[in-house]
């Protein structure tokens, strides 16, 4: 008897699928990273038939790794060893919105702008948005932030309580509704970021927040990437509170117009946004033009209509397309690292140096209201040329960022790519992951051989 035709007395045969081409997509993210076929797909409906799917898992050690919509970076849905994808598209129910509270109950497949929209008839938004229109489970897993950080903070603050699935079946709760807690360890925050290593998800509670009064978008265009971060730390330093703040290259500003059919002035760019009430936008905008004036801010325009703030978010998030769309046959190997504010300007620039010396294509996007910021090559994956450019870029950058007090991931997750620098990073304390590992999941089933082997 197969796996499947095993597995089949636990979820019904529409439900389970060895075609190909469903393995195929299952086999791969949106990472560089090569593809690994899963042995069978399974998408389950409710916490029962994971119970039964994992305990089932446990007992013949096959590998179960989970997957959302298949939208992250590094590979932590790939399923490295083969066995079980367990994809949750039909596990996308909101089960509860408690508006009195701030707070919604949803299973693992939902998606983010699944979520807004629902979120949106009681006034209320989920803040965290890495742009992709990712799952809930999957955002979770990774610890995922995004542009809101700078206000809002990552996955991590904003998740609540966790219902999981550990590797012999047992269920088990993290948190709970109230606010904060001093009870115990804190076990909400160990399996955010944990990747699938841990355990499965089977229902997130999450805190909401209300949609402000106003909210107003921008563009501020400086001679230099140096005067850009330097203004944006300014305005922090004087406790602006701005609710998203995004380091734009001028050369990545030049591939947006061309293909999203834009004309913003192709400069070091900050794309900023303001959320509050009338009156404290108003003073906060103010305040940012007489700062930014320091520091040759030549241009500063708005957009005040839901439209045009649409059109300037889409075209950000969208960047990396902009890239690949002119560059076609070309992947991107797309990294991200988190510093120090005090060391922003000098890593960006060190990275654009690295970028430039390399001698391949590339661009930087940053997060920089909290540190992060993205740095993307373009790369043939089968040119072996490319390749060892491209991985001692990243090893250069990484090593900046360490160097620093930094880390080798804010929001991608450690998946495949960022394996090899946990121990620098981590040192001592890798031991205890892996004793923890070694605890919840003895006989490694799931999702084997992320974070570390």
């Amino acid at each position: 008897m197969t796996l499947a035709d095993k597995l089949k007395q636990i979820v019904p045969n529409d439900r389970i699928s060895t075609n190909e081409t469903v393995r195929l997509n299952h086999s791969k993210d949106e990472s560089f990273h090569a593809a690994s076929l899963p042995d069978v797909v399974v998408f389950p409906r409710n916490k029962e038939e994971i119970v039964a799917i994992i305990r089932f898992a446990n007992e013949h050690k096959i590998p179960v790794t989970p997957f959302g919509v298949g939208s992250g970076l590094e590979g932590a849905a790939i399923p490295l060893k083969g066995g079980i994808s367990l994809d949750f598209q039909e596990m996308n129910k909101i089960i509860e919105i408690n508006p009195d509270d701030f707070l919604v109950r949803v299973q693992p497949g939902v998606t983010r702008l699944q979520l807004n929209k629902e979120l949106g008839k009681y006034g209320l938004f989920f803040p965290v948005d890495p742009g992709a229109d990712a799952t809930l489970g999957g955002m979770a897993s990774t610890n995922a932030s995004g542009t809101t950080t700078v206000r809002y903070g990552a996955m991590k603050d904003n998740v609540r309580d966790l219902e999981i699935v550990l590797s012999d079946g047992r269920v088990i709760r993290t948190g709970g509704k109230a606010k904060k807690s001093s009870s115990g360890y804190n076990l909400t925050e160990l399996f955010v970021g944990s990747e699938g290593t841990l355990g499965i998800f089977t229902e997130i509670t999450l805190q909401v927040h209300g949609i402000s009064e106003v909210i107003i978008a921008a563009r501020a265009v400086f001679p230099s990437v140096n005067q850009a971060i330097q203004a944006a730390i300014a305005l922090l330093n004087v406790g602006v509170p701005i609710a998203r703040v995004e380091l734009v290259e001028g050369e990545t500003i030049q591939y947006m117009n061309k293909v999203y059919g834009t004309t913003y002035s192709e400069g070091a760019s900050l794309f900023l946004e303001y959320h509050g009430s009338k009156g404290s936008v108003e003073s906060d905008v103010q305040l940012t033009k007489e700062i930014f004036n320091e520091f040759d801010c030549y241009e500063f325009e708005f957009e005040t209509d839901s439209l045009g703030r649409a059109k300037l978010w889409e075209v950000r998030h969208n960047s990396l397309y902009a890239l690949i769309h002119e560059n076609p046959g070309k992947q991107v190997m797309n990294t991200d690292v988190c510093v120090p504010l005090s060391n922003l300007a000098d890593a960006v620039e060190y990275t654009r140096k690295c970028i430039d010396e390399s001698g391949l294509q590339g661009d930087i996007i940053g997060h920089i209201g909290d540190g992060n910021f993205h740095a993307g090559v373009l790369i043939d994956t089968d040119d072996p040329l490319d390749m060892e450019r491209a991985n001692q870029f990243n090893e250069k950058i990484v090593h900046y960022a360490l160097a620093c007090g930094g880390t080798c991931t804010g929001e991608h997750g450690v998946g495949l790519g960022k394996k090899k620098y946990q121990l620098l990073q981590h040192g001592e304390a890798l031991d205890v992951m892996k004793d923890i590992k070694k605890v919840l999941d003895p006989k490694c089933i799931l999702n084997p051989g992320k974070i570390f082997e």
